[in-house]
């Protein structure tokens, strides 16, 4: 649980909230603290001093168990304001295009939250608390990440598309039959607008890395000390990815390397790239189990209460499983199911979770040709009858739905990178504090 909520709390410190405030002066006079400063400015909005300082706590304590992979403080301070920056443009930009995350979104992600922790939102509360945690924070940090995501599907919505022609092509493809790696990466970035000084540091800032790398350091930790993409604070890691998923001269690379290898500084459009390949593995047949099912379903309507239709149900299956008399005329006469009911209740061959989650627990428990009990769903009362089941080869249909996806994210991934780009390219941002300042950042006229 503490390691969860560490995780947790640091992706959600970088999301803080959209408009800080400064003290008031009264009560700034009676508090024990220090007045707090602001170290940058973007746009029309402040990062406070407390902020970075909390953010940068929050990486601390995910990497408690191996701080040596953590960068110098300065550093890590760099690199925390500037997801801060990013991350506030960001809301920004959601707030300007109307962007609205309401109450119920975050309860639902609170849930979401909790329930994938085995928790009830009134444990994750507690948990959240008890690891000196504000909740009303927590929340407003989950409503962050909701915006920026939505803004994310908005950029990519109105950029992106996948052609038929472009998948056929993918399919076709050695590095598309090549199957999966296991991917590390460095990135260091090139400003946008850069000058030939500006790429050779960049470019010099990379083969410091490489040289880091090769004299020993893991590459984990010198993801974390060099690189400036968004995953760096995570080591670097990728995780699984096909070959055409990558630019064609990094595949063209990585087709080159084994497991453990690790390459040169590879420009790239946005910078120089160096990629550590962790693992490999090939693309396999892809079978799943169907299953063949037919249902009738009474729902509840004005004329039906809830009782009479779980008594109607129960009345039915009675009339099936003690009187044998035929499932497919009772679901012609009785079903109110729309896509079934004239066909005998029949619901064809499909995967088990096609229907829901209740059917699929149905499907489970039952043999072939073994009529349910009636259970309960949104959709009214049903009965279920499993005819049979079959493993079926989804090889080339599973293979299309990733070729889809794989190039959806590639051109995604493209499009967000440069949409971030023109946004702090675009954006007023100044960093008041000068030891906070990356390489390449201009102060404001009259900052120190």
């Amino acid at each position: 649980m503490k390691q969860f909520l560490a995780s947790l709390l640091l992706a959600l410190a970088i999301m803080l909230p959209a408009h800080a405030q400064l003290m008031a002066p009264a009560a700034a006079a009676s508090a024990s603290q220090p007045l707090d400063r602001i170290v940058a400015v973007a746009n029309d909005d402040v990062i406070l001093q407390s902020e970075l300082n909390d953010a940068v706590r929050s990486v601390q304590q995910q990497y408690a168990s191996h701080p040596d992979q953590l960068p110098p403080m300065n550093v890590l301070q760099k690199q925390v304001l500037d997801r801060l920056i990013l991350m506030r443009l960001q809301i920004q930009k959601a707030q300007d295009q109307g962007v609205h995350v309401s109450d119920a979104d975050i309860d639902q992600a609170v849930a979401g939250v909790a329930q994938q922790n085995k928790l009830t939102p009134e444990q994750l509360r507690a948990a959240v608390e008890r690891n000196g945690g504000d909740f009303a924070q927590f929340r407003q940090q989950l409503g962050d990440q909701i915006t920026v995501q939505r803004l994310h599907d908005s950029v990519v919505r109105d950029s992106v598309s996948v052609t038929d022609s472009e998948i056929d092509n993918l399919l076709s493809s050695p590095t598309y039959k090549a199957g999966e790696v296991h991917l590390a990466h460095i990135q260091v970035s090139i400003p946008s607008g850069a000058d030939a000084a500006a790429i050779q540091a960049s470019q010099a800032k990379a083969e410091q890395a490489l040289a880091a790398i090769k004299g020993g350091m893991d590459f984990n930790a010198a993801a974390i000390r060099y690189s400036d993409a968004a995953d760096a604070l995570d080591g670097g890691d990728l995780g699984w990815r096909r070959l055409d998923e990558m630019p064609p001269a990094f595949a063209d690379t990585i087709e080159t390397m084994k497991p453990g290898d690790v390459s040169a500084a590879l420009r790239g459009p946005t910078g120089f790239h160096i990629l550590k390949l962790i693992g490999q593995r090939q693309p396999s047949r892809q079978m799943v189990t169907e299953f063949h099912a037919r249902q009738i379903v009474i729902s509840p309507s004005e004329l039906v209460t809830p009782a009479q239709a779980q008594q109607k149900a129960q009345d039915l299956y009675n009339r099936i499983v003690n009187k044998h008399e035929d499932f497919a005329t009772l679901a012609k006469e009785e079903s109110k199911d729309p896509t079934t009911a004239n066909a005998g209740g029949d619901m064809g061959w499909f995967q088990q979770s096609q229907w829901g989650t209740i059917i699929a627990n149905k499907l489970a428990e039952l043999k072939d040709n073994e009529v349910s009990q009636p259970f309960q769903t949104q959709a009214g009362w049903h009965i279920l009858q499993r005819l049979g089941s079959r493993q079926s080869d989804q090889t080339d249909e599973i293979a299309r739905d990733q070729a889809r996806q794989s190039i959806g994210n590639r051109k995604a991934e493209q499009a967000y990178d440069d949409f971030l780009r023109d946004l702090r390219s675009n954006a007023y941002v100044n960093i008041l504090v000068p030891e906070l300042r990356a390489a390449g950042d201009q102060p404001a006229a009259g900052s120190p």
